[in-house]
């Protein structure tokens, strides 16, 4: 008998999760229904404001906002907080998409519209579902995370293809050369699936190519209703 009230309680608390996800991605596709275009942009949490690479993000996210497109981030500290500061310092929807963590993390000040959630995979469909393009800037373990699961999902085919930028060459080039030289070569991957990724250094290169990309499928799209 406790073996089977065990066994009632846990499909009960499983069935009560289902709901607590739902309810999450609820709310996310409400409060962030008007935010498009906008521009993800993934990086580590651990760098500090002063650092070369805080202040490179916020400059990028400040030029994005400057040129008309909101700001998603994974909301906690880091560069996550620097382009969440730039989007705000540029007037522009500022989105920071918190995860609760044993060790708590608090999200940062800069973001006009916030969300904590409790599930990780909650998280990734809001960061991806409303991006017009993304930018990786250096990061850890979970920045390596949002960047393949973003390229899984372009590869097959489970989102449309946008631009995935990668910052800093001097930081991406060894990952890059291994997976031309271990994961291509092994024929894991595809030539194409490379041709995903763009890696730059400069500010202005990487607000070009998003610009660019947009009016691209703008173009596209009135094309495809003339016809």
């Amino acid at each position: 008998m406790p073996q089977e009230y065990e066994i009632n309680e846990l499909a009960k608390e499983e069935s009560w999760r289902m709901f607590r996800i739902i309810g999450e991605l609820v709310e996310g596709f409400d409060r962030l229904s008007s935010v498009e275009p906008a521009v993800s942009i993934y990086g580590s949490a651990r760098v500090k404001p002063g650092d070369e690479l805080y202040r490179k993000t916020e400059e990028i996210a400040h030029r994005l906002g400057e040129a008309g497109f909101s700001i998603i981030t994974g909301g906690g500290p880091g560069l996550m907080e620097a382009a969440n500061k730039g989007a705000s310092k540029a007037g522009v929807t500022s989105v920071g998409v918190n995860i609760e963590l044993p060790e708590e993390q608090l999200p940062n000040t800069y973001s006009n519209i916030s969300l904590s959630l409790r599930h990780f995979f909650v998280r990734k469909v809001l960061l991806v579902k409303y991006a017009t393009a993304f930018i990786i800037m250096p990061g850890g373990l979970g920045t390596l995370d949002e960047l393949t699961e973003v390229l899984t999902l372009m590869q097959t085919h489970k989102i449309r293809p946008f631009p995935v930028l990668l910052y800093g060459s001097g930081y991406w080039n060894g990952f890059l050369d291994w997976l031309r030289n271990c994961t291509l070569d092994k024929g894991f991957i595809s030539a194409e699936d490379l041709h995903l990724l763009r890696v730059c250094d400069d500010t202005e290169e990487i607000v070009d190519a998003v610009r660019k990309w947009c009016l691209k499928q703008e173009i596209a799209g009135k094309s495809a209703i003339a016809k």
